[in-house]
């Protein structure tokens, strides 16, 4: 049986920039553009997250949710060199480390470098490590399998340390709520609720052929999930072919102004997710799936191989509104770059992130 370990940092930007100015301690702080901006929130802090805000809100929702918030810009270099410390950690127990985001990464300890059998104590030493080096906490989550760890990761934030084995895994997945399953979405979510799927035991009664029936592939992972199966190795090094994000609406769009939004959203997480990879996009391409299920894509050149959000928006922009069927709704919407350049040039390394 392996060990896994999922390590996930608690409000990892707004941590950073709360240590790096202890006046923001206890405030509700949003890393993200400015309210009377166009931009996004990349991440706030737990006191701002009581107010309903969340990643990929819009600033000016956000302020409105949460008026006496304190908005800053983040600082991406800095989050890099420190998602750089947390990873030298990682290995010094063990080498298969796959890092899912400059704050997230899973590690099988199942054999170590410091040969404990215990993945618990393992999990408590690197907290605790990160904490010495950081002063930033993080949730861990331990147990048999990745999707298992992930689960377990969400359950005590911020601060964390929760662990499922053989013996609990039936009676967390059982009461964990459907839309806190790792790889359900909230649209899907909400399709599972109108079926009467609304926790883990409901999803646990549902038979194989009718998930199938219901939601394509997908239902086999739902199906073996949800009784703490998950095969997946960590993988320590992969080369992406492509970058991408998408949405899937919860009310299919047809204002140009609310699909432009949505765009610029999508924007945002594509450059974080490049940057994260230090890594440019020599195409762009995007995603349409209508109301009736039938997807579309599209992609052109850029004109040099970039990161940059200006850019990246504005070819983005010109291939929705050029093949855009205005006369139907859009479901969902993903943007993406291919034809991946993976030597960064070192002047791209001092941007800060875009917000």
């Amino acid at each position: 049986m392996k060990k896994i370990i999922h390590i996930d940092m608690d409000a990892y930007f707004a941590s950073i920039e709360i240590r790096e100015n202890p006046s923001l301690k206890g405030k509700c702080v949003i890393v993200g553009g400015l309210p009377d901006s166009r931009g996004v929130v990349a991440t706030c802090s737990y006191e701002a997250r009581k107010y309903g805000i969340h990643s990929g809100m819009s600033s000016y929702q956000a302020w409105k949710l949460c008026p006496q918030a304190v908005f800053v810009h983040g600082h991406f270099k800095l989050y890099k060199e420190v998602s750089e410390q947390i990873r030298a950690i990682f290995h010094q127990y063990t080498d298969l480390v796959e890092p899912m985001s400059l704050d997230e990464a899973y590690l099988d300890v199942t054999e170590n470098k410091i040969n404990e059998p215990d993945a618990v104590k393992i999990a408590r030493l690197i907290k605790q490590d990160i904490w010495n080096t950081t002063q930033l906490t993080c949730s861990a989550g331990v147990s048999y399998n990745k999707f298992l760890a992930k689960i377990a990761s969400e359950l005590q934030k911020p601060d964390g340390l929760s662990v499922i084995t053989p013996e609990n895994t039936r009676e967390i997945l059982f009461s964990l709520p459907i839309e806190k399953f790792y790889g359900i979405g909230k649209v899907t979510a909400a399709r599972m609720k109108k079926m009467g799927i609304k926790n883990g035991e409901d999803l646990y009664n549902q038979d194989l052929s009718f998930l199938i029936s219901n939601f394509g592939k997908a239902g086999v992972y739902y199906y073996q999930v949800v009784r703490g199966i998950d095969d997946r190795e960590v993988i320590t090094e992969f080369e992406p072919k492509t970058v991408s994000c998408e949405n899937t609406f919860e009310k299919d769009l047809d204002d140009i102004n609310d699909i432009l939004a949505e765009l610029e959203k999508l924007i945002e997480r594509l450059i974080n997710r490049l940057a994260f990879q230090g890594i440019m996009g020599k195409n762009i391409f995007i995603k349409i799936k209508y109301d009736n299920f039938e997807v579309i894509t599209r992609s052109c050149p850029l004109p040099e191989p970039t990161a940059d959000r200006a850019i990246l928006y504005e070819y983005a922009e010109k291939l929705l509104l050029s093949n855009w069927d205005h006369s139907r709704k859009i479901r969902l919407l993903g943007v993406g770059v291919g034809k991946l350049d993976l030597e960064r040039p070192e002047k791209e390394e001092q941007l800060e992130i875009p917000i």
